[in-house]
């Protein structure tokens, strides 16, 4: 254990120092993050950022594969052109350096304000700070100017989301063995599914199956947060509603989504199925929607926009009167992603986004249709595949099948 404090408070007890013991496990390898910080130093550079202070899950998770669980405290990584610094609280120990690249500190409980003044320990006085303003709270603003008296703060969220928009070959991977694990979880939940079964039961047989994989796959990963929402019959009719203890009955229409989550990094497998049979008007239906499904992944290539992809879509479920019936954008961008945290919102398929899909991008193609209850058909239709952009198109690393000549179950 080393140690190191500034302005050690009377009683010997440190406002912070640093704890570092045991062996480094990264998701990546010491390069990639040496490149997302050559990256992030440029961005600095340009805007005149002389130190950035990250507060977010994501953006401390892609500059340092640190990913912290926040329970009430402030976690931050402060990147200034020499140093790159996870700030940490106590009752994480060591945790926190063993598996972030770069330098760590802890701040200690002892004294209120501890936690800036371990980040002031690093950027110093007066700085222009760069921060995330779609992260930091009006209070933690406050507090910034207060303890840190920059001479300048600048925003740096749509820097930093546009550049985790490119994914390096080493995202690719693990993206893509995520995208594997999905599609395990997937048909653990197809064996799981019989009438009788409560919606739980056949989750957590999908949540089991693939934390399984991940711990076979990643053996020095941590373990945490994979999930599986499994819905039946009303339920389905929103995208992220929660499992109930619903019980499945034949003819209900199901929806299987399944989330693996390695280091930070969610991926997702997303199928419309249903229990035993399906009637004429709901098979219209999901047909309908699997037929957007296949258009629009033909539509993601490089050159088009987000909002022309959206508007063509549109334009084939308003020919098919649908159009009405779709609740949400149509994909997003993946990588360092999660329930809990952001994800690249320029890089989503909706009517006002106008980013143009580029080779290295991962974005989802997930159209949706919720048909009310009372309407023959009723339901919410979804399917959902992984596609990696690529020089000539796209690569769909989505291997689970869709439709109904697999998945009436």
């Amino acid at each position: 254990m080393t140690t190191s404090s500034i302005n050690t408070p009377s009683g010997g007890r440190p406002q912070h120092y640093r704890f570092h013991q045991g062996d480094r496990v990264l998701p990546f390898a010491p390069e990639e993050y040496d490149a997302r910080l050559a990256g992030l130093r440029s961005l600095m550079a340009d805007a005149g950022v002389e130190a950035a202070v990250f507060t977010s899950m994501h953006n401390i998770a892609y500059y340092s594969g640190f990913l912290y669980c926040a329970f009430g405290r402030p976690y931050a990584l402060v990147v200034t052109p020499t140093q790159s610094v996870t700030i940490s609280a106590g009752i994480d120990a060591a945790q926190p350096w063993r598996r972030c690249h770069g330098d760590n500190i802890t701040y200690t409980d002892w004294q209120r304000g501890n936690y800036w003044r371990a980040i002031l320990s690093v950027t110093g006085l007066g700085k222009i700070l760069g921060y995330e303003s779609d992260h930091l709270t009006v209070a933690a603003r406050m507090q910034m100017r207060e303890m840190l008296q920059p001479a300048r703060m600048i925003d740096l969220a749509a820097a930093t989301m546009a550049q985790r928009m490119h994914k390096s070959p080493a995202e690719i991977e693990m993206i893509c063995a995520g995208a594997a694990v999905a599609d395990v979880g997937g048909y653990a939940i197809r064996e799981a599914i019989r009438p009788g079964t409560r919606e739980i039961d056949v989750a957590m047989a999908g949540r089991d199956a693939m934390e399984l994989e991940i711990a076979s796959r990643f053996p020095d990963a941590e373990y945490r947060d994979t999930w599986v929402w499994f819905q039946s019959g009303i339920n389905t009719d929103g995208a992220h509603n929660p499992v109930t203890s619903r019980t499945l009955q034949t003819g209900d229409i199901l929806s299987l989504n399944t989330f693996p989550m390695i280091s930070g990094y969610y991926t997702a497998l997303e199928r419309t199925l249903f229990v035993g049979e399906v009637d004429d008007a709901s098979l219209r239906n999901w047909e309908a929607n699997v037929a957007a499904h296949e258009y629009g992944m033909s539509l993601l290539v490089p050159g088009v926009t987000c909002a022309q992809v959206t508007a063509k879509i549109n334009d084939f479920l308003a020919e098919r009167d649908l159009l009405q019936y779709r609740t949400f954008g149509y994909g997003h961008s993946f990588g360092v992603l999660s329930h809990y945290y952001g994800r690249e919102a320029g890089l989503e398929l909706r009517e006002d986004i106008d980013t143009v899909l580029e080779p290295g991008m991962v974005i989802s193609m997930e159209p949706m249709l919720t048909i009310p209850e009372g309407q023959p058909g009723a339901g919410g239709y979804r399917e959902h595949d992984i596609l990696i952009i690529t020089e000539d198109g796209n690569e769909d690393i989505t291997k689970y099948p869709y439709g109904p000549g697999f998945n009436v179950v």
